[in-house]
């Protein structure tokens, strides 16, 4: 379940395994899609059998971060700069393509991305950052399920 982070479901399509990641910042940041990938492999997967999907999530134009957050991506590797924009002072990070860019990195390359923002669709879909905004009490997730039938 997530509410703005992103869905990760991955299938290897030979080895009949699946995998499904909540991709938050954090866990992003942490190495969760490279340690669940390496699971994957040590079960005999391979990357060009994995089929990867990044479900709906906030996207950049939305997720405003603060420039300690910023330096501190930017300090694990130069090359996250790519994954921020600066516009009227604020700074904005782009955290579905930071996930899709982890996901190649592990040669993952068929990967199908849902382009959808969960903070502006919100007659479809639950936005934590959303929420705060709003002041609202009540919150809620957003489900994505895959199996193996």
């Amino acid at each position: 379940m997530t509410a703005d982070c992103v869905p990760v479901l991955l299938y290897d399509y030979e080895k009949k395994i699946i995998a499904a990641i909540h991709a938050g910042w954090k866990g992003s940041y942490k190495g969760i899609i490279k340690n669940v990938i390496n699971f994957m492999l040590k079960k005999g997967c391979n990357p060009k059998k994995i089929i990867g999907a990044i479900g709906p999530s906030i996207t950049q134009k939305n997720y405003e971060v603060k420039a300690d957050f910023k330096k501190k991506f930017i300090k694990k590797h130069k090359k996250n700069k790519i994954f921020f924009k600066n516009k009227k002072k604020l700074i904005y990070f782009d955290l579905p393509n930071y996930v899709k860019t982890q996901l190649n990195s592990q040669k993952i390359n068929k990967i199908d991305m849902i382009k959808i923002d969960t903070f502006d669709k919100k007659n479809n879909f639950f936005s934590a950052r959303r929420s705060l905004k709003l002041n609202l009490n009540d919150y809620g997730r957003n489900i994505s399920i895959i199996m193996i039938n």
